[in-house]
């Protein structure tokens, strides 16, 4: 890996490590997608992580990371990130968002994903929906030559249009070697310029959106954070290569890249 500006650039092998790490974290995800359901426990999403990392012989990237206990967060309703698996009942009408990594060869997978539960509101289904189209709209813009900006700029502007907010207190990164490389990739805005985009970089682009206040709280445990006014919040995230060819999605899973929204 070569760096620039603090950023590293990966190497074409590197990317492929990146790619079969995120292939493993997709394939989670759509695993644990197959068993959302109202009366099913957040824990048996982390059991079931944890089962697929094994037979993976893969580690689960977030479990220990800086104290983390768990290897996969999964936030609920008004939970916007890094929420403990627990044995709570999901219940009709819940949403559900799951992050999930793992470290293969040493080179990091991370992506998310919200879930409905059962039948879901109009308002979850449009936030689930507009969040996920949001991801994709930001991925449009990681293209060598832009700046970072730029996809938080098109993010912001596309959750705002539909009447959302966007989270400003975590944002996406670099992912390699490490689960939190350079750059930050905002999804806002946050003024001035930000690292140019380069052929190599990889990143992941992870919008946080609310359907009220972007203001969070985070509770007791010191990890789980919630909207401050309690109203529900989704997170999409993948991890994207930057190549001559335009942005590549590296977390497709083997059944190909599905949008989790389509038919809410």
């Amino acid at each position: 890996m070569k760096k620039y500006q603090g950023a590293f650039i990966k190497n074409e092998r590197e990317i492929a490590c990146l790619r079969e790490a995120n292939r493993m974290v997709a394939n989670i995800l759509d695993a644990i997608g197959d068993i959302v359901k109202p009366g099913e426990t957040t824990m048996r999403f982390e059991e079931l992580a944890r089962d697929m990392c094994a037979d993976y012989n893969v580690k689960p990237a977030f479990l220990g990371y800086y104290g983390y206990p768990y290897a996969t967060c999964c936030s609920v309703n008004e939970q916007v990130v890094h929420g403990f698996p627990s044995p709570r009942l999901l219940e009709e009408g819940d949403i559900v968002s799951v992050d999930m990594g793992v470290v293969f060869e040493g080179f990091v997978g991370d992506a998310a994903r919200t879930f409905p539960v059962g039948k879901v509101s109009e308002e979850a289904c449009k936030l689930m929906r507009v969040t996920e189209e949001s991801l994709y709209v930001g991925i449009e813009q990681a293209r060598a030559g832009n700046d970072v900006y730029a996809i938080g700029t098109a993010v912001q502007d596309y959750v705002e249009a539909a009447g959302f907010n966007v989270v400003r207190q975590y944002v996406g990164h670099g992912v390699g070697a490490k689960m939190h490389e350079k750059p930050e990739v905002p999804n806002y805005h946050p003024g001035g310029r930000g690292l140019t985009l380069r052929n190599g970089m990889v990143i992941a682009i992870e919008p946080m959106v609310t359907a009220g206040s972007y203001e969070v709280d985070v509770l007791e445990d010191k990890w789980t954070a919630v909207t401050r006014d309690r109203r529900l919040a989704a997170h999409f995230e993948h991890s994207v290569a930057i190549t001559p060819d335009g942005p590549r999605i590296l977390s497709i899973s083997d059944r190909g890249l599905n949008r989790t929204t389509i038919g809410c």
